[in-house]
């Protein structure tokens, strides 16, 4: 039987603004949701032999794998990909571990709690309302940076770019000079996210609707991103366990379930990239008003021999909307500068639109987990599970973040 990589299980803690998940600790969250995604399988920890995440996971996997009881840890990976650009980088090293042998069942994982650590936008505020509040201004202080990550970023700081919204602005910024697109486009992205998770019961955003007009005339936080055009912080975890398809055939009967192939999967970033967005430094002109993300887009076709069109539903990165309406464009679901029309058209929308989009509500509105659960919605979208069904949906597409060296996932059930 083909040791061919699926997806045969998916569990996530519940989703909760950050600082509010309560007493139990990032790392106990892990590992309770680590269980729940194999319990979703219907395997045992003793199943498990590898372990993989991203972005700089606080949980190390000898740790998770030795607190878990598993007998033997054959596979533990972290992937380089930097923030919510690794995502599907994690399951993509988790299914070549899981295809050449290195390890039977990997469970692919993130624990964010961002409200037991410093986040980084955080600092700044302390530092700007530090100085305001002070007699005389605080002394400069110079430290060396611990990481390349920060040393790419430290050129840029000086000159405000101290959170992510004002990094992923400036590409959009150059969009929409080029090409014509609006914040209205925007709006209707953030819109319909919001929609598809008021019927999200996990959904951070379940109860509070949102309407184009709330959305334009929302504050700016880095022009032209308003409020609603960015995504959430939040504290939560959640998992995805991948296994062979010999396995996943009886537990997929076992479940009810289709089985969930990952067909394709691609990671990487364009020459002289970087860090992308953040840093600004080497991006050619020709990619920057992009989500950089064309090369890999064009590999990942190629790999598994499908285009756009074979797409059913989409699982879009959005921690910001600009990074959406790039990526559309990015995976050629439209042409370069064509997103605007393309979400006039209602698309993303789960009620009748060509390429229902971030059918839980994604980062915008149902949580920030660094994108690993852009991928849980994938399986459950495939599996028929989702809170926002796609009928008859065989083929989804996965992107992690856009704007720095990311990756991305081609599922198919059958």
């Amino acid at each position: 039987m083909s040791r061919k990589a699926h997806i045969v299980g998916v569990g996530e803690s519940q989703y909760t603004k950050w600082g509010k998940i309560g007493d139990i600790t990032e790392h106990a969250l892990a590992l309770q949701t680590i269980i729940t995604a194999i319990t979703d399988a219907g395997l045992k920890v003793s199943d498990i032999d590898g372990l993989a995440s991203f972005a700089e996971d606080r949980n190390e996997g000898i740790f998770i794998a030795a607190e878990l009881g598993i007998p033997e840890l054959r596979y533990s990976n972290m992937v380089w990909m930097p923030g919510g650009g690794g995502g599907c980088a994690a399951v993509s090293n988790a299914t070549m571990a899981v295809e050449t042998g290195q390890a039977e069942v990997v469970v692919v994982y993130r624990s964010l709690c961002q409200g037991q650590y410093m986040r980084f936008g955080h600092a700044a505020e302390l530092m700007v309302n530090s100085a305001a509040n002070a007699a005389e201004p605080p002394p400069v202080t110079f430290s060396q940076a611990n990481t390349m990550m920060l040393a790419a970023m430290g050129q840029v700081m000086p000159f405000g770019m101290l959170t992510g919204a004002a990094a992923f602005a400036l590409p959009f910024r150059r969009h929409m000079h080029k090409y014509g697109s609006t914040s209205e486009h925007l709006g209707k992205i953030a819109v319909a996210f919001r929609e598809h998770a008021n019927r999200n019961p996990r959904a951070v955003m379940q109860d509070k609707t949102l309407t184009l007009e709330q959305h334009q005339t929302s504050r700016m936080i880095a022009d032209p991103f308003r409020l609603f055009d960015c995504c959430m912080e939040n504290d939560g975890a959640c998992a995805v366990v991948i296994t062979t398809a010999e396995r996943a055939k009886d537990l997929s009967r076992a479940r009810n379930r289709k089985m969930v192939e990952i067909v394709a999967s691609v990671q990487g970033a364009p020459k002289g990239y970087s860090f992308g967005s953040f840093t600004n430094a080497n991006i050619d002109d020709d990619i920057y008003a992009t989500g950089g993300n064309t090369q890999m887009a064009d590999r990942l076709w190629k790999k598994a021999d499908m285009k756009p069109s074979d797409i059913d539903v989409a699982q879009i990165y959005d921690h910001f909307t600009g990074s959406v309406l790039m990526q559309l464009e990015d995976f050629g679901f439209c042409k370069r500068g064509e997103g605007g029309d393309f979400i006039d058209s209602g698309a993303l929308s789960a009620n009748g639109g060509s390429l229902p989009t971030n059918t839980s509500g994604g980062s915008l509105s149902e949580a920030y987990m660094h994108g690993l659960n852009h991928v849980l919605e994938g399986a459950r979208s495939l599996w028929g599970e989702s809170c926002n069904p796609v009928k008859d949906a065989k083929a989804c597409l996965v992107t992690s973040a856009a704007g720095v060296p990311s990756s991305a996932l081609l599922l198919r059930a059958h």
